[in-house]
């Protein structure tokens, strides 16, 4: 298998299972048509993938393996055991996206484009996929950046995005976990439950929980919300201006970051 199969094969296990799980075990009430919001999101993805091998081709793993030919990237100086340099890999891009998601709230230009992300009513595996492609391109750009100034190996990289995929589709799941589970998971990942107080419509929580994968960042900065203001099953999701679904259909998601918007943007840190 290629790496495409890899990480598709990945994506459709853990899609699926979280998909069954969430219907079994559902934490958050639906105020949206499911197979509607599974439609938008499917096809956003769809349009995601198709841009992103048209304009990158191979794009993260395709950058690392140009980065090891040519000898970029701080790596490439060290002489390093594989299991020490898929860590670091892993970590530091880890990190970095973390600072990437606080980036594109900070920012009112890259939240226009995040917006969409949190336009979502509710919450549930396929809001993980959900993001207009033109952050999407940003995303994959930034990545494509940091892979040849770090210089990893392409099965680092691989490795790296079966992760960030992986970790999307659950954190975003809307599926119970046991407290208990939850509270330890929370130590060093991010749950379901973290996450979901980030797509709150509350200020304050919507600039907290920005980890995809580690929670140790939101911890060491300062950007950590143990709980929500509401219990998890009452937290509001989306964004202040935008709750009705017709506002959130295909098309008008692809035009909405181009929009006037009708509240600050993005929304101050507190």
């Amino acid at each position: 298998m290629d790496a495409n199969q890899i990480r598709f094969a990945t994506f459709l296990g853990i899609f699926v299972l979280m998909l069954v799980l969430e219907t079994l075990l559902p934490r958050h009430p639906l105020v949206d048509s499911k197979p509607r919001r599974l439609g938008i999101n499917l096809a956003l993805v769809g349009l995601d993938i198709v841009f992103i091998r048209l304009v990158f081709g191979a794009a993260a793993v395709g950058a690392a393996q140009f980065a090891n030919q040519q000898g970029w990237g701080v790596l490439n100086f060290w002489n390093l055991h594989p299991g020490v340099e898929m860590l670091i890999t892993v970590i530091f891009l880890d990190m970095m996206i973390y600072i990437q998601h606080v980036v594109v709230h900070m920012i009112p230009f890259f939240w226009r484009f995040h917006r969409v992300h949190h336009s979502d009513l509710d919450l549930d595996v396929s809001s993980g996929l959900r993001f207009h492609p033109v952050e999407i391109f940003g995303s994959m750009l930034f990545k494509i950046c940091l892979i040849f100034s770090l210089g990893p190996t392409p099965l680092a990289v691989l490795v790296f995005e079966a992760i960030l995929n992986g970790m999307a589709l659950f954190s975003h799941s809307n599926f119970k976990l046991p407290l208990w589970l939850d509270e330890k998971l929370r130590w060093l990942f991010v749950t379901p439950d973290m996450h979901r107080i980030h797509h709150s419509v509350v200020v304050r929580e919507t600039n907290s929980n920005y980890g995809f994968n580690l929670s140790i960042w939101d911890r060491m900065l300062g950007t950590y919300i143990h709980n929500a203001t509401k219990p998890q099953p009452e937290i509001v999701i989306g964004v202040e201006d935008i709750r009705r679904p017709e506002e959130v259909g295909l098309l008008k998601l692809l035009t909405l970051p181009f929009k006037e918007m009708k509240t600050s943007n993005p929304p101050k840190l507190s």
